[in-house]
C-alpha cells in the first residue's frame, strides 16, 4: 500500500551524504510522495529546488517560528514568489514555539499572522508547528479559519495540519471540528506516550496524516537514530494498531487525506 510522508526535511545536511539512497529506500517501502517544508526564506528556495529535482518530493514554503526574527519587509513577497513555483503545495512550516524561545512571542505571532494572510491569498493550506503554545495557536487558527469561512474561501474546509500533534484531547477535538488535520510522527510509537496514543485512537481517521519529521523523531524500535521517510510505515502501523484497523485501510485513508489536503499521493 502506498504511503505519503507529509512532513520531512530532506534538504537538511543530515542527508547530504546519501539523499538519493534515502529517497530510493522510501520508494521501496511504498512511500510514493514526500512533502518537504521550509524553515526560513533561504531554506525555502532550497526546498523548492529539491522538489524540482526529485520526482516524489513536493515543497511547502514558510518561516518557522524559531526563525521569526529573520522576517523582514520583503519576506512575504519572497515567499509569495516561491509559493507560485510548481510543486509548492502549502505554506509551512509556520506556527508558534514557546519552548526554545528563539524569538519574542509577540514577534512569532506577528510573523504567523502574516503567513496565514499569505496562505489565504494563495489558497494554500498551512503546516503548523506547535511547541508549548497550544492555547495561543489554537485561538489564532480558529479565528483565521472563521475568517476563511466568512469570506467563502475553499480553504475553510481544509485549512491545514497541526504537524507532529502535541496538544491535548480538547485541542485535537476543537481543531478537527474546524477542519484541521492532525499529523502524527514517531512519538506515536513510543512506550511513554499513552496520552498521544489515546488522542490518535479517537481522532477521525479522515483527518489524520502520517509524518516522519525526518531527520528527527525516529519511531520505535529505531528511536534515537536518524529518521528517514521510509519509516513513516512504522507510524502508520502503530496508528492501525491503535484504531484496531487493518494496516491497508489506514495506509489508504492517510494517503487519501494527503491527496485531499495537499493534492499529493493517494490517487495522484
Amino acid at each position: 500500500m502506498a504511503l505519503v510522508d507529509t512532513h520531512c526535511h530532506l534538504d537538511f545536511d543530515a542527508f547530504d551524504s546519501d539523499r538519493a539512497a534515502v529517497v530510493a529506500r522510501a520508494q521501496e517501502a511504498g512511500v510514493d510522495a514526500v512533502l518537504n517544508p521550509s524553515t526560513d526564506i533561504a531554506n525555502a528556495a532550497k526546498v523548492v529546488a529539491l522538489a524540482h529535482e526529485t520526482a516524489c518530493v513536493c515543497a511547502a514554503v514558510g518561516v518557522h517560528p524559531n526563525s521569526s526574527l529573520e522576517w523582514g519587509a520583503h519576506s512575504a513577497d519572497e515567499l509569495r514568489a516561491l509559493a507560485r513555483k510548481p510543486k509548492v503545495v502549502a505554506i509551512g512550516e509556520i506556527g508558534l514555539d514557546y519552548y526554545w524561545d528563539e524569538a519574542p512571542h509577540d514577534v512569532q505571532r506577528k510573523v504567523l499572522q502574516a503567513q496565514l494572510e499569505l496562505a489565504a491569498e494563495m489558497e494554500l493550506p498551512v503546516i503548523l508547528h506547535n511547541r508549548e503554545a497550544s492555547e495561543d495557536l489554537l485561538a489564532i487558527l480558529l479565528e483565521w479559519q472563521a475568517g476563511l469561512r466568512a469570506s467563502g474561501s475553499p480553504l475553510a474546509a481544509k485549512p491545514g495540519v497541526l504537524h507532529s500533534f502535541s496538544g491535548d484531547q480538547a485541542m485535537a477535538e476543537k481543531a478537527a471540528a474546524a477542519g484541521y488535520f492532525l499529523g502524527f510522527t514517531g512519538p506515536l510509537t513510543f512506550k511513554n506516550a499513552p496520552e498521544l496514543q489515546a488522542i490518535a485512537a479517537q481522532a477521525p481517521l479522515e483527518q489524520i496524516l502520517v509524518e516522519t519529521d525526518s531527520p528527527f523523531l525516529s519511531p520505535h524500535p529505531l528511536r534515537g537514530q536518524r529518521n528517514e521517510p521510509a519509516r513513516v510505515k512504522l507510524v502508520a502501523e502503530k496508528l492501525a494498531e491503535l484504531k484496531g484497523l487493518p494496516y491497508e485501510e489506514v495506509a489508504a485513508a492517510t494517503s487519501a487525506n494527503a491527496q485531499r489536503l495537499f493534492g499529493i499521493g493517494g490517487q495522484q
